[in-house]
């Protein structure tokens, strides 16, 4: 198995499933995520507000996302 950068906790209600068939699982999850988890995914569902303008520029907002703090009014909204 892959060992990506993330914790998963999986709650399987089968108790029957083998070691392998949970690696299995486990491996399809990281499979689907890795899928979602882009720039461009990321920048599809987000908008980036600076004071009075909102922008779906996909530079502006993974440049100001880069940062732990973001600038003074500046906001990432979730369209979703």
């Amino acid at each position: 198995m892959l060992n990506a950068n993330r914790d998963i906790l999986v709650l399987l209600k089968n108790e029957l499933l083998t070691e392998q068939e949970v690696e299995h699982e486990v491996e399809a999850l990281n499979t689907l995520l890795k899928q979602v988890e882009t720039d461009e995914a990321f920048c599809k569902a987000h908008e980036l507000v600076n004071r009075n303008r909102i922008t779906s520029n996909p530079k502006k907002i993974l440049k100001e996302s880069r940062f732990f703090l973001m600038k003074p009014f500046r906001f990432l909204i979730n369209k979703n």
